[in-house]
């Protein structure tokens, strides 16, 4: 899969793209991630990427000529390509939104600044736009930096254990049950004795009790979209949350 990012700042991507998993699924020729410099595709002298609002009010407005120029030279070097605008006019990604774009052959990711991009570029020019979180960060750097991380691993080949990725919280609508490693006591404080008593169904029905609880009690709204089997309600019964 090839990402390709726009952005007014690619020295931010250097080290997140270099290092981790992602790093070594580059390295492994499993993803590319391709760094373009939106400053690059501007005609004036001082290399402008931004302009004052029309109508007043505060703040900048990234135009729209550098980036449209810089999709349009991105779409005549590849396969086709999904655009996607970062900004917190989006919809808000999950893994849902993770998986699907999983399944491209080419994103493109095209980072908003300052008080947003030209309206004519999200209209025009973008197939989708989405939003991290409900908060605001200075630039779609950071988000762009997340949706590489959050499609990447989906990617066969990138995980180590392919069924990491399906295990993982939000790959179904309840959180993660708790995690223990070595050592057995650390400062006094022991693990559940479940875990250690080598009977592998004891251990399944115990982590999907303490899951389901953990989803109910830290994600309400998680919780609710659940289906629960027998099983579950079983389980929430005998973990106290009848």
């Amino acid at each position: 899969m090839i990402f390709e990012i726009l952005t007014i700042f690619p020295s931010m991507f250097s080290s997140p793209l270099e290092e981790g998993m992602v790093g070594k699924a580059r390295d492994r020729g499993l993803i590319q991630v391709r760094v373009h410099n939106i400053r690059d595709f501007t005609e004036d002298k001082h290399h402008m990427t931004d302009d004052r609002p029309f109508g007043g009010g505060e703040g900048m407005v990234m135009k729209p000529e550098p980036i449209v120029a810089a999709l349009r030279a991105i779409e005549g070097s590849g396969p086709a390509a999904r655009s996607i605008l970062l900004t917190p006019q989006g919809r808000l990604f999950d893994q849902d939104i993770a998986r699907r774009l999983s399944l491209l052959s080419r994103l493109v990711l095209i980072c908003g600044r300052y008080e947003g991009v030209d309206e004519r570029v999200a209209q025009y020019f973008t197939d989708d736009q989405i939003s991290i979180g409900d908060y605001v960060l200075t630039g779609g750097e950071l988000g762009a930096m997340v949706i590489v991380d959050a499609v990447a691993r989906l990617i066969p080949g990138v995980l180590g254990n392919e069924g990491s990725a399906l295990e993982d919280s939000f790959s179904r609508p309840v959180l993660e049950h708790p995690q223990y490693t070595r050592p057995r006591d650390f400062e006094g404080m022991g693990v559940p004795p479940v875990l250690l008593c080598g009977n592998h169904e004891t251990i399944r029905r115990w982590r999907r009790g303490q899951a389901l609880r953990r989803t109910r009690t830290r994600r309400p709204d998680l919780f609710a979209r659940l289906e629960l089997s027998p099983e579950d309600r079983r389980l929430l019964e005998e973990n106290g949350d009848g």
